[in-house]
């Protein structure tokens, strides 16, 4: 028996969804600095695989993959003119090198985490920790470009992207100071220190058809650094940076 004025039990439930969908936009509205029109994308962005995989086929469709794959291909743009613009008179190479080090998944995780996007992210709560250890929030961030995009149109995504991004938390200076084949660098250590250096490889299939790699060095037979990118070649020069610095050569 409800008494004359108290709310609804449905009307709560109504309003509770309201207050946390204003809180959704207005959280959203913090982190790519304009105010959202479709929120759906933007809810859709921050879903991951294992949260619908219990779902029907049409499950599948719900999650961030597609607009990952998306946001990659819009980031990718964004960096590769920023670069061009900047360094008008280097090479290709040099520009791809310092491109990949920017836009590789251990740099798009550390920017995830800095703009506090992990607190949004939809994950299954049972492999939360094994999930985000690897790329889930720099996943993420692809899918939410692919979102600005979709909802704002390229030239918002393009100011999301470097506003936001990479100006405020990218050391580019820094990056062109270092960048260097380190790979070779390794290899030069290892056969002036006597020890064997290898790499173990592995491969896992991402949205979009493509395969992201992780390497491990291993110096006479000891894991020393880790890194992961979209190629084996990205993959291996991380893992060698990674090493020089922890062998603090």
């Amino acid at each position: 028996m409800f008494r004359p004025g108290q709310p609804l039990p449905l009307f709560g439930f109504f309003r509770q969804l309201l207050g946390q969908d204003r809180e959704f936009r207005r959280a959203i509205a913090t982190m790519i600095g304009r105010t959202p029109d479709n929120v759906r994308l933007y809810q859709l962005a921050f879903t991951h695989s294992s949260a619908v995989r219990q779902q029907a086929e049409a499950g599948r469709h719900q999650s961030n993959e597609r607009l990952e794959f998306l946001g990659d291909a819009i980031l990718g743009a964004v960096v590769a003119e920023y670069l061009f613009r900047k360094f008008p008179y280097e090479q290709e190479g040099f520009l791809t090198e310092l491109r990949s080090r920017i836009v590789n998944r251990e740099s798009l995780n550390q920017l995830a985490l800095k703009i506090g996007l992990d607190q949004l992210i939809q994950l299954d709560p049972s492999q939360g920790r094994a999930a985000r250890s690897r790329s889930v929030n720099g996943n993420a961030l692809e899918a939410l470009v692919g979102a600005v995009y979709l909802d704002q149109g390229y030239k918002a995504a393009r100011k999301f992207v470097l506003s936001r991004l990479v100006r405020p938390f990218v050391d580019v200076k820094g990056l062109t100071e270092t960048t260097t084949n380190f790979k070779s660098k390794l290899i030069e250590w290892a056969q002036r220190q006597g020890k064997v250096l290898r790499y173990e490889i592995n491969g896992e299939p991402r949205s979009g058809g493509v395969m992201e790699f992780s390497a491990t060095v291993l110096i006479d037979e000891e894991a020393v650094a880790t890194g992961m990118g979209l190629s084996k070649k990205q993959a291996e020069q991380l893992a060698a940076e990674r090493a020089l610095t922890a062998l603090r050569v």
